[in-house]
């Protein structure tokens, strides 16, 4: 089950989007790269938020036969950590360290479980690490 990355539910928008052409071009990359050398992962979280986001919240919302395509070839294949008791009390345990949302930290908890070195987000504070995971902001000109 261990990956080198986990993949946030924000690259997976702007890649779908491509509102913003840089953001969208860096998404798409380090996608298609976790899916080619299986070396990233998702959760269920990530899953729930796409497909929602894809559905009702996108600029242009995807059909449904789109939705089922992209769940099948893009999320599917890095689909890796479901829902369980266990990560539910991680998560706490990391809100209540590190005072994230209890969302933020079910994804950094998530992210631990598998195995992951590199949390890729636009969402927590770049450089941060969380026993021996490293929060990314891959979008970061810095």
């Amino acid at each position: 089950m261990s990956a080198e990355c986990f993949i946030d539910t924000n690259l997976f928008i702007y890649q779908m989007e491509a509102l913003d052409e840089r953001k969208a071009t860096i998404a798409d990359h380090i996608i298609r790269k976790g899916i080619e050398t299986r070396n990233a992962c998702i959760s269920f979280q990530v899953v729930q938020e796409c497909l929602n986001t894809v559905i009702r919240k996108a600029e242009i919302p995807l059909s449904t036969d789109e939705t089922k395509h992209y769940l099948d070839t893009v999320l599917a294949p890095l689909f890796r950590i479901p829902a369980s008791l266990s990560l539910y009390n991680r998560a706490l345990d990391i809100q209540a360290r590190y005072r994230y949302g209890f969302y933020d930290s079910l994804i950094v908890a998530a992210a631990l479980d598998a195995g992951c070195t590199r949390l890729y987000t636009e969402d927590l504070q770049d450089g941060q690490r969380i026993e021996g995971l490293t929060i990314e902001d891959p979008f970061s000109e810095s």
